[in-house]
């Protein structure tokens, strides 16, 4: 936990936010399997850096409701307890650009960092005889938080995706 209450909520943001993603993609690409073919099928694979994406603004955002009303340097690096891991998490936004998001193994890249915070705290758990066991049901409760969120993020951003360019339809027989 090292020693800070406030940098161990923050890592729990993050985890919260981000660490689900990974195991979403694979299962969604577990299930998409041999049907990329599949013109719903591909559409939703290919959103996922978008969903990926509106996670991170979401996140973004709900740090600046955070900081709100005061916006200062000062307190902003008052704040902020893992400078480095926060910067990461707001990069995520850089998958609303297209050219980026046609790179779908970039999300699930980024978002590995933050499942590896998740993993390592799992491994400490299990490895050290005095371990806070309170932490282990923190990290498993977020985990499923962020399975929630990013599970949410897909559906919205497919619902949205197929209302703005409904799926085209295939041409029936004898019709032009």
């Amino acid at each position: 936990m090292e020693g800070n209450f406030f940098a161990y909520l923050q890592l729990l943001e993050l985890v919260t936010f981000f660490s689900g993603y990974p195991v979403l993609y694979s299962v969604i690409l577990f299930i998409a399997g041999n049907n990329l073919n599949n013109q719903i099928t591909s559409r939703i694979v290919s959103l996922l850096p978008f969903s990926y994406a509106l996670t991170g603004t979401l996140y973004l955002a709900l740090q600046i409701k955070n900081l709100y009303p005061d916006y200062s340097p000062e307190n902003i690096n008052k704040w902020v307890q893992h400078p480095l891991l926060i910067s990461w998490a707001f990069l995520s936004v850089l998958f609303w650009i297209p050219a980026l998001a046609k790179r779908k193994t970039l999300s699930l890249i980024h978002s590995l960092v933050f499942f590896l915070l998740m993993v390592k705290d799992l491994f400490v758990q299990f490895t050290t005889s005095n371990a806070d066991r309170h932490i282990l049901k923190n990290d498993m409760n977020m985990f499923s938080y962020s399975l929630l969120i990013n599970l949410a993020a897909i559906s919205i951003v497919v619902i949205l995706s197929f209302i703005i360019i409904p799926p085209k339809k295939d041409k029936l027989p004898g019709h032009q």
